[in-house]
C-alpha cells in the first residue's frame, strides 16, 4: 500500500501575494524590441484597462435587474456590450510584453477605477444612465491610455486601444440613444 504525502496549503498573505505580480516581479523576457521602461509602463496601463473592462462586462451583466416594460428591448441591447474581445486584445498584448495579464475577480474588484453599478436599480432609466456613465468612463480613460502609448511609441498598443475606443464610444451611443428622447441638447 502506497504511503500518503499530507500536503500542507499554502496560506498567503496579501504582502507575499503581491511580490508575484509583475510590477514587483519584472517582465518576462521576449525579443520584442520596445525598451524595457515603456513595456514596464504599458503593461501596468494595459492591466489597469483589463481590470475596467472585466469589470465593465460584469456591470453589463446587471440588467437582469431590470423591471418595466422595456425590460427585453434593454436586456438585448445591455447583451450586445460584450466586451470579452477587449478583454482578451488588452490581456494578451500585456502577455506580448513580457508581462502578466492580472485578470482574476481579485485583482479586479482591488483594481477597477470604474464607478460602482448601484445595485438597487430596477427602472429601465437608472439601468440605461448606469451603464452609460460606466462606458463613458471606460472610454474617456481608454483615449488617455492612447495619448501614453503613443508616447511610449508603442503603436501597437495605441491601435488596439483606439479599436477598442470605438467599439465602446459605439455602445455609448447605442445606450445614450435611450436616454435622448429626440431632443438634441
Amino acid at each position: 500500500m502506497a504511503r500518503r504525502t499530507k500536503v500542507t496549503p499554502i496560506h498567503r498573505t496579501r504582502d507575499s501575494r503581491e511580490s508575484t505580480r509583475p510590477e514587483a516581479a519584472g517582465l518576462f523576457r521576449t525579443k520584442n524590441d520596445l525598451p524595457e521602461r515603456a513595456r514596464q509602463e504599458t503593461v501596468s496601463l494595459l492591466n489597469q484597462r483589463l481590470a475596467d473592462c472585466i469589470d465593465l462586462q460584469t456591470q453589463a451583466k446587471q440588467h437582469w435587474n431590470v423591471k418595466g416594460p422595456n425590460f427585453i428591448a434593454l436586456h438585448t441591447l445591455f447583451d450586445s456590450v460584450d466586451v470579452e474581445a477587449y478583454a482578451d486584445l488588452l490581456a494578451e498584448r500585456v502577455v506580448q510584453l513580457g508581462g502578466r495579464a492580472d485578470g482574476t475577480a481579485r485583482i479586479v474588484a482591488q483594481q477597477t477605477i470604474l464607478l460602482d453599478y448601484p445595485l438597487t436599480l430596477t427602472t429601465g432609466e437608472e439601468h440605461v444612465a448606469a451603464l452609460s456613465d460606466v462606458l463613458a468612463q471606460f472610454s474617456r480613460s481608454t483615449r488617455i491610455d492612447i495619448e501614453e502609448a503613443t508616447e511610449l511609441e508603442d503603436a501597437a498598443t495605441a491601435d488596439i486601444l483606439t479599436e477598442i475606443t470605438r467599439g465602446i464610444d459605439k455602445w455609448l451611443w447605442m445606450v445614450e440613444a435611450h436616454q435622448q428622447g429626440g431632443r438634441a441638447v
